[in-house]
């Protein structure tokens, strides 16, 4: 009988239990790869949140022109430094005034010969721009702050937007709406199928600001009988919208 050495019986062992260790995981395994991926729900919500706005920002222009562009900049700076004077004298505090944009340009003519024929082109003054930027906290002054910026000089600009200091407050509230939307739409097109919602697996989000609404003309007519002084202004109201996408494992 042929005897077997113990370095051969240690390895015929170890070969032995490698095979019996393989066999017995490969059905683990085969049922793992035979399970289906668990199916998948996406639905999106719409949160909206309207308020009133408390700020609205205007840019006021001035513009003066003259022969030479020393003469065009003197104007506009005295016209200008009257305006940061009256802005101040509002109440508009030093971080709410910004200069947006500042320009010295050529004024350019070109003239024709009796023939039709161009001739040079040549400066025949210069004009300046200063854009101020301003943020008016208090509404209520809005109107009587645009009528005497021009009586003090701006004959350019206005673009009123009127906006809300604290946003992400008010988009947080039309993301809570558009969460609890998603979600109720989910349970109930799960519920209609017999199957309920597991895991949430992806959630993404989209927001923005409509334009203000218009308020009704009785309030406009309202606003401009206070103060025959100032500029009749409407602020309606500020809709912001948040969709809100959401993707939930099924459970069945």
């Amino acid at each position: 009988m042929t005897s077997v050495s113990p370095a051969r019986r240690r390895m015929l062992a170890a070969g032995a239990l490698s095979t019996l260790l393989l066999w017995a995981s490969t059905p683990a395994f085969a049922d793992e790869a035979k399970r289906p991926e668990p199916g998948v729900i996406s639905v999106s919500g719409e949160g909206v949140a309207n308020v009133a706005p408390d700020m609205a920002v205007i840019s006021l222009t001035v513009l003066r022109e003259a022969e030479t562009a020393r003469a065009a900049l003197d104007a506009n700076n005295e016209a200008m430094t009257k305006v940061l004077a009256a802005m101040k004298a509002e109440g508009i505090a030093e971080r709410d005034l910004q200069t947006g944009a500042f320009s010295v340009q050529p004024r350019w003519v070109y003239p024709t010969n009796d023939d039709g024929q161009n001739r040079e082109p040549k400066i025949v003054g210069y004009s300046v721009n200063n854009t101020l930027t301003v943020r008016i906290r208090d509404l209520s002054r809005l109107g009587a702050i645009l009528d005497s910026s021009v009586s003090l000089g701006v004959n350019q600009g206005g673009n009123v937007v009127f906006t809300n200091d604290d946003q992400d407050s008010v988009r947080e509230t039309a993301r809570l709406d558009a969460v609890a939307k998603a979600k109720a739409k989910a349970q109930a097109m799960t519920g209609a199928l017999g199957v309920t919602l597991g895991r949430i697996t992806q959630i993404s989000e989209n927001s923005y600001s409509a334009p203000p609404m218009p308020i009704a003309r009785a309030e406009m007519a309202m606003m401009s009988a206070k103060s025959a002084d100032s500029v009749p202004m409407a602020a309606g109201e500020n809709e912001y919208r948040v969709t809100v996408s959401v993707t939930w494992e099924l459970s069945q």
